[in-house]
């Protein structure tokens, strides 16, 4: 039974709204599919976090019109399917990619990821790639290794210094007592210089004495003795 313009208007619609924030599709085929295997592969789909209709070649050209998928859904001839996602690329087409090994009966047709339409074979090499889910956590141990890394260093070198600080302690390397010996060791290695200069001090005390001694018993030889 043909729909009518305005159920085709409609349909166009709500397909428009439903692909406007998608950015990778993967179109398909099939034949002799029975109802079951139509919803397997719909939850199979969703279990990727993805959305599948089964679409007229026009409609889905009209609804995709101003989307990242619309070139993907231009020219299509024969029965077509369209898987569509605004999540993860790789995490569908590893879905469908597994699904389809076991059930014959669908085929790929082409696919799109951001604008840019990949051939089957690109389709079938995107479903043996990480996924989002494992590049992130990849990348998040790269960035957190080195991180851990120097963790652990500071954390040994804190080790080593408390330890080397507690013998300290206990050998009684930081006491007060050991500071005066710290500061007589230059004095007892300059020891000979302070005492030739307590010598030369003590010897220009006596020089006068002594002169003014030596002046007197001069004075005295001089002068005559009176008997």
């Amino acid at each position: 039974m043909a729909l009518s313009r305005a159920k085709k208007t409609e349909k166009v619609k709500q397909l428009a709204t439903e692909l406007e924030h998608s950015t990778s599709a993967i179109i398909g085929t099939f034949k002799a599919m029975t109802a079951s295997k139509d919803f397997d592969l719909r939850k199979v789909v969703r279990g990727a976090g993805g959305s599948y209709h089964v679409v007229k070649n026009k409609l889905a050209a009209k609804a995709s019109a101003g989307t990242k998928i619309e070139a993907a859904l231009q020219g299509l001839k024969g029965v077509s399917s369209v898987a569509y996602t605004s999540g993860d690329p790789v995490a569908l087409a590893k879905a469908l990619s597994a699904w389809v090994k076991d059930n014959s009966e669908f085929t790929f047709k082409l696919g799109i990821i951001d604008g840019k339409v990949i051939t089957v074979a690109e389709v079938n090499e995107l479903a043996t790639m990480p996924g989002k889910e494992e590049l992130y956590a990849k990348l998040l141990w790269l960035i957190q290794s080195p991180a851990q890394r120097l963790a652990t260093v500071v954390n040994a070198t804190g080790r080593d210094l408390a330890v080397v600080i507690n013998q300290g302690v206990e050998k009684e390397k930081f006491s007060g007592s050991a500071a005066p010996a710290a500061v007589a060791a230059p004095v007892v290695e300059d020891g000979a210089k302070v005492e030739e200069a307590h010598v030369v001090e003590a010897a220009a005390e006596t020089q006068p004495e002594n002169g003014t001694a030596s002046q007197a018993g001069e004075a005295a030889a001089s002068d005559p003795v009176e008997g």
